[in-house]
């Protein structure tokens, strides 16, 4: 499988799951809503989509579509740090590493026709 197949096939697997939970998410938020808030504040049921659009409000509201500090702005700062200690040749390794993965590949897999990361 080639390398550009790879990451559209992971695209397309990753938007389907992002499909399937943001609508269990909604699916949640609707039968809490309906079995909650009629009872408590005599308050109509929500449909699913009304659920949805109560998901993107509240997201707008109080969180915003930017991501959050927390665990990736600790990853950053790490990685900063690391990379101002690598030599030019470990950073052009890293590079690499990070345009053709890891693993050692098939000279075919790689489009420059290199062999795999020597050791």
């Amino acid at each position: 499988m080639s390398l550009k197949k790879y990451w559209v096939l992971r695209a397309v697997k990753i938007t389907f799951l992002a499909v399937i939970a943001v609508g269990t998410v909604s699916f949640v938020v609707m039968s809490l809503w309906n079995a909650l808030m009629p009872g408590i504040f005599a308050l109509r049921t929500i449909s699913f989509w009304q659920a949805l659009g109560l998901l993107v409000l509240s997201k707008l509201l109080f969180g915003g579509f930017r991501p959050s500090g927390g665990a990736r702005g600790h990853w950053r700062r790490r990685m900063a740090e690391r990379w101002e200690h690598m030599t030019p040749e470990e950073r052009e390794k890293f590079k690499q590493g990070m345009r053709y993965g890891f693993r050692c590949r098939s000279q075919e897999a790689r489009p420059d026709g290199a062999a795999g990361a020597q050791a």
